[in-house]
């Protein structure tokens, strides 16, 4: 296991307080809360109906007790943090160094930033395959539209890199960043103040 990987499950197992940013319908929360029975946890998304249903579905799978659903933007989100955790989502912000810098004040201190985000490499040529090929055409017709119908209006897009997104981190404050993990689908960062 990689030991970054380790400290965050660590965190997560000794009653930490976890952000879980983009929630979206709450599936990453509620998979979460699962895995770490002792750990509370916030879902933050900024599209209320997700919210709606994301309340629905932790009652139905039994952890309304320990997670919460708000509507709340990327760098608005309340609350301090041992982990904080954005699933596929930095990319389709329209301020994603903004979000950066408001994760960076919302962390507890030795607390974690992990970002998971669509694999792809720091040239084009490196994406032209055809997992790349799927990710730009969704990253076309979903991510950059929904980036650039926002503030600042950034429009990094699902196939951004590895490089730029380090960008992205570091221009919110923090000093540093390390891949944790990555699949052919998903790059893993971890991020720190």
């Amino acid at each position: 296991m990689d030991p970054g990987i380790g400290r965050g499950q660590g965190k997560a197992r000794t009653r930490a307080h976890v952000a879980d940013v983009g929630c979206g319908h709450g599936a990453s929360t509620i998979l979460l809360a699962k895995a770490f029975p002792k750990s509370q946890f916030s879902g933050f998304d900024y599209h209320e109906p997700s919210i709606v249903h994301a309340r629905e579905l932790a009652r139905e799978n039994g952890v309304a007790d320990r997670v919460t659903f708000q509507r709340a933007s990327a760098k608005e989100f309340p609350g301090t943090y041992d982990l904080i955790a954005f699933f596929d989502c930095l990319h389709d912000m329209g301020d994603p160094s903004g979000a950066a810098a408001h994760v960076k004040s919302a962390l507890k201190a030795g607390g974690t930033w992990m970002i998971v985000e669509p694999f792809a490499g720091d040239q084009i040529a490196d994406n032209l395959n055809p997992i790349g090929r799927i990710f730009y055409s969704a990253s076309t017709q979903i991510c950059v539209p929904a980036s650039l119908s926002q503030e600042v209006g950034l429009a990094l897009g699902a196939q951004g890199g590895e490089a730029r997104l380090r960008e992205v981190i570091l221009s919110g404050g923090f000093s540093r960043v390390r891949r944790a993990a990555a699949t052919p689908f998903n790059l893993v960062l971890e991020a720190r103040p």
